[in-house]
């Protein structure tokens, strides 16, 4: 198990920049598939993004790509979210989660994570 925690949120207009952080407790960081969720008030927990263990494998939600780049510092036990030109239809909670368990793809479904944080709150005026 390993305890996550987000930070870096906050409120910026359309065509802004954030970059979220989600420093992770334990030992087995690096041997964690991480993601990156997020919840609009009235609708589902929603996939955004994910990285392998190892940082070399990525994949991104349709309405993100292009614009929102995952990466992690195993060292420091840390995932990073930065999000570029953001649109007010980005307006959410983010959550930072993690999964032990292996796949032979990068997890997209709420289900397959057994880890998550608190979430941080981000906020894109028009």
């Amino acid at each position: 198990q390993v305890q996550l925690v987000e930070s870096g949120g906050g409120l910026v207009q359309a065509g802004g920049s954030l970059r979220l952080s989600c420093a992770a407790s334990g030992r087995t960081f690096s041997s964690y598939a991480m993601g990156w969720f997020r919840q609009a008030p009235g609708k589902e927990r929603e996939f955004v993004t994910a990285i392998n263990w190892s940082g070399i494998r990525t994949n991104y939600a349709d309405p993100v790509k292009g614009r929102f780049t995952i990466s992690r510092d195993n060292a420091k036990n840390t995932v990073y979210l930065q999000m570029n030109n953001l649109k007010p239809e980005d307006t959410a909670v983010y959550y930072c989660a993690a999964t032990s368990r292996y796949y032979s793809y990068l997890p997209t479904e709420k289900d397959e994570y057994s880890d998550w944080g608190q979430g941080t709150q981000v906020t894109v005026s028009s």
